[in-house]
């Protein structure tokens, strides 16, 4: 499977998850993550959205802002995956509120982008990053509480966010270690 593919099948799951919810539950079927519920709520959440312009916002950021990721590599992908669950695990276990969508994947994305070029300080990385930062940057007020629209999780924005720069650390190339044989 060519890597450009992983994005659509991921928002695939996405969008049968609304269409059963719109179609079979009227709406009613959502999948988030609530402090105190299930853990697999937290698993569930990014395929989850209140309504079809719900999803269709996180979907208009969630494929570039992937794509832009994948090249990289399939490794640094999955990372940010990884890094925004586990980051998603903790606001799951510690903070009371409830939240669902793919827009902490969407920040966990910006968040390695941006930081990529800072940690590696390489001409490609630090490229990616400020076009990054250029054409995405008007997403990172909404990490804020008070410059988030009411009823928009900023915790799982901001959580995501920082499961994309652990993500960022953890895959972050070392020119040094790279040309040892």
């Amino acid at each position: 499977m060519a890597p450009v593919v992983l994005p659509l099948l991921l928002l695939g799951l996405a969008w049968l998850q609304e269409l059963v919810d719109q179609l079979v539950f009227a709406g009613r079927w959502a999948l988030p993550m609530v402090h105190g519920g299930p853990f697999w709520g937290v698993l569930t959440a990014p395929f989850s959205h209140a309504d079809w312009s719900h999803l269709i916002s996180n979907s208009l950021w969630f494929l570039p802002l992937s794509w832009l990721v994948l090249l990289r590599g399939v490794r640094d992908y999955l990372a940010v995956w990884i890094g925004v669950y586990a980051t998603a695990a903790l606001v799951w276990w510690l903070v009371p509120t409830a939240s669902h969508g793919l827009s902490g994947v969407v920040y966990g994305l910006l968040g390695y982008l941006l930081c990529i070029g800072w940690l590696e300080r390489r001409l490609t990385s630090v490229m990616l990053s400020l076009g990054c930062l250029l054409l995405y940057g008007g997403l990172l007020p909404s990490l804020l509480p008070f410059l988030s629209p009411q009823g928009v999780s900023w915790i799982g924005h901001i959580s995501g966010f920082g499961g994309g720069v652990l993500a960022a650390w953890a895959t972050a190339r070392d020119e040094k270690t790279q040309s040892m044989p």
